[in-house]
């Protein structure tokens, strides 16, 4: 049988699989929200409410999946937090930055009905701003307040402080010695999953309530730290078709079938996701120049709303999606291009400052060395 590592060697590191499951999952991420922006909440928790539920559910937890397996390797490979830590930065700040500086300045003059001294004087304008600190804002004066979903300019933003929660765990975990000791992984899941669903009793009185449609952001981190964790057994855990069937499997049931129980489903849906992303078919073109999945996943809301706003019309999902996500595709291409696209390129300044720093600490270390010989 064939591991995971071993099929990661096959494909040299990397498998088309997570470039085309993380274009998937964004787009799909996109038609989801084509319901509520398009005809609202009511409509909505219908959509959600049907035999097909768990598959609509899992994008969220597959996209951490993912992220966690993909950022264990960069943590390991990194030698030092600093750049662990750097990396995550240039990956998320510049194009959420962009976004909500976008957001800000052009949609809302655009579309608000306030006056535009109204607009930028009003306090909602300065809240919004901390979204790029992780503090999350919706609301821009005036702006889609007659929208089927109103007045939320971006609602993807709500996954902002988990993502970032995820990478402090992990820091915290590196800290602790899990790249060391991958023990450490299996005891954080289910410890994890576990003060979860204590928190959860302790809110809401010893009952236990069903989940809403969407994951509680809390189980998208647990999700991570399953991602991460099959990362670290990549040796013992296998690539197998059988075992992805039944993950898959497991998933939707405990998503969907069997009550109360998606607290359970991260590990099942981190292999599906893993199994899927070490798939390598061969690479369509735009993939081998663009990785668009971030931008359409961060602006893709927003284009959404802009186009249920300015276009009455087309408030059906299908007339939504099909309108909206070409422009998506558009500002997803510019994004990549201008702002993320650049800013990855400062990795290689980043390998240069630690390798600078860990040259110090081993001159710093080197005479105690000499004298602890003599």
């Amino acid at each position: 049988m064939v591991s995971l590592s071993s099929r990661m060697i096959e494909t040299d590191g990397r498998p088309s699989g997570f470039d085309y499951l993380r274009l998937t999952l964004s787009t799909l991420v996109v038609l989801l929200h084509t319901v509520s922006i398009s005809q609202g909440k009511m409509a909505d928790a219908i959509f959600w409410d049907t035999p097909l539920r768990p598959l609509y559910q899992i994008a969220m937890p597959m996209f951490f999946a993912l992220s966690g397996f993909l950022v264990a390797g960069s943590l390991e490979r990194c030698k030092t937090i600093f750049k662990f830590l750097c990396l995550r930065a240039i990956r998320i700040y510049p194009a959420l930055c962009v976004e909500v500086l976008l957001s800000a300045f052009i949609l809302g003059p655009l579309l608000t009905n306030h006056s535009l001294s109204a607009y930028f004087l009003n306090k909602e304008f300065f809240s919004y701003m901390l979204n790029v600190t992780g503090d999350i804002h919706y609301t821009l004066p005036g702006v889609f307040e007659h929208n089927p979903s109103p007045s939320t300019v971006n609602g993807q933003l709500w996954t902002i402080p988990f993502e970032l929660g995820c990478y402090v765990s992990l820091t915290v975990l590196s800290f602790l010695g899990i790249i060391r000791d991958r023990r450490i992984g299996l005891f954080a899941i289910p410890v994890a999953t576990a003060a979860l669903i204590l928190a959860r009793l302790v809110k809401y009185g010893g009952h236990f309530p069903s989940l809403a449609a969407s994951f509680p952001g809390s189980l998208l981190v647990i999700s991570f730290l399953s991602g991460v964790t099959i990362f670290l057994y990549r040796d013992i855990v296998t690539w197998r078709f059988r075992y992805f069937a039944l993950s898959a499997l497991a998933a939707c049931a405990l998503l969907g079938i069997i009550p109360d129980r998606a607290f359970l489903s991260p590990v099942p849906i981190a292999y599906t996701t893993v199994y899927l992303g070490l798939t390598n078919y061969k690479r369509l073109g735009f993939l081998r120049h663009a990785d668009l999945s971030y931008g359409i996943f961060l602006y893709g809301y927003a284009v959404q709303q802009a186009v249920a706003g300015v276009f009455p019309w087309s408030r059906e999902w299908y007339l939504n999606f099909l309108i909206a996500f070409p422009v998506i595709l558009i500002v997803a291409g510019l994004s990549w291009h201008f702002v993320e696209k650049p800013t990855l390129e400062l990795k290689s300044q980043i390998s240069k400052i630690e390798g600078k720093y860990l040259a110090w600490r081993e001159q710093r270390r080197s005479p105690l060395s000499a004298a602890s010989v003599d």
